[in-house]
């Protein structure tokens, strides 16, 4: 006979009392007490390996949203949030469920189906809660992943009402799918926030026989920003031919920054300074 556990698997991982009907109530406790599934609300009942921000979705009958959304669909979070965002439909009053934090709006078929925001909807609503840095770090991942648009992206904030509104059409006027790191997003939003301006994402610069990609590049002012992360160079070879970019690109009078998480996160107005500082240096 299958275990409560793998009945709730077949049922896709969470159910109802009533949609368990062949189970006993002392059956159900048995297997709460083992801790081979969870009691997420009365008579609701789901596996672990839902995981905890969609538990507590099901819980409260609401969806997973704004930055637990974020995490759900891959994108880059500065901090993971303590307890699971969930959105609850507008005027239902939520059944008691695990710590969570609740916001009241409206919810579409599809979100209460996947349990779970769309992705044009997570990026609004982390926009509405987060700092114009962390939203446009986590819109510029949504971009790149080719399921979201500029275009739909800067419609649905125009069209956006209430709390977080401004912060919103801004990070939709200054999002790009070209950014290739969270901390490149973040190095961003520094100099956007600072007012300056002139550097592209991802540029390639030529020069005789130097062709290298730097993160931002200030074409005019020959300067290339890097947001160097936590990775290391995977082998000698890859650390060679780091250290030639670099030298290639200074040899070709271009001034190259480079930032760590640590500066861009824990240091940003030194970091604006230095870039500022660099723009004005003329190398031509």
């Amino acid at each position: 006979m299958p275990s409560v556990a793998e009945i709730l698997d077949r049922l896709g991982g969470c159910a109802t009392a009533a949609q368990l009907s062949g189970v006993t109530s002392a059956a159900l406790k048995a297997a709460v007490a083992r801790g081979e599934i969870e009691r997420l609300a009365r008579g609701v009942y789901g596996l672990a390996s839902l995981g905890q921000a969609r538990l507590a979705a099901i819980g409260y009958d609401g969806v997973v949203s704004h930055t637990s959304a974020a995490v759900a669909w891959g994108l880059p979070v500065l901090v993971r949030p303590e307890k699971p965002h969930v959105t609850v439909p507008a005027n239902r009053r939520p059944r008691a469920g695990r710590p969570a934090e609740l916001h009241w709006a409206g919810v579409s078929r599809a979100e209460r189906a996947d349990r779970l925001t769309s992705l044009l909807r997570t990026v609004l609503d982390c926009a509405r809660i987060l700092p114009f840095g962390e939203a446009l770090a986590i819109a510029d991942a949504a971009l790149a992943t080719g399921r979201l648009t500029k275009d739909e992206l800067e419609s649905a904030a125009a069209a956006m009402r209430g709390p977080g509104r401004p912060n919103a059409v801004r990070v939709a006027a200054e999002a790009t799918r070209q950014s290739e790191s969270f901390l490149e997003s973040m190095l961003r939003s520094l100099l956007i926030t600072a007012g300056i301006g002139g550097f592209e994402s991802q540029v390639v610069v030529q020069s005789g026989g130097t062709r290298a990609r730097v993160d931002l590049g200030h074409r005019a002012a020959r300067v290339a920003l890097e947001a160097e992360g936590y990775e290391f160079h995977g082998s000698p070879a890859a650390f060679a031919a780091d250290c030639r970019r670099y030298d290639d690109l200074v040899t070709a009078g271009w001034l190259v920054l480079r930032f760590t998480y640590q500066q861009v996160i824990g240091d940003p107005a030194w970091v604006v300074e230095s870039v500022r500082s660099g723009v004005a240096n003329d190398r031509r």
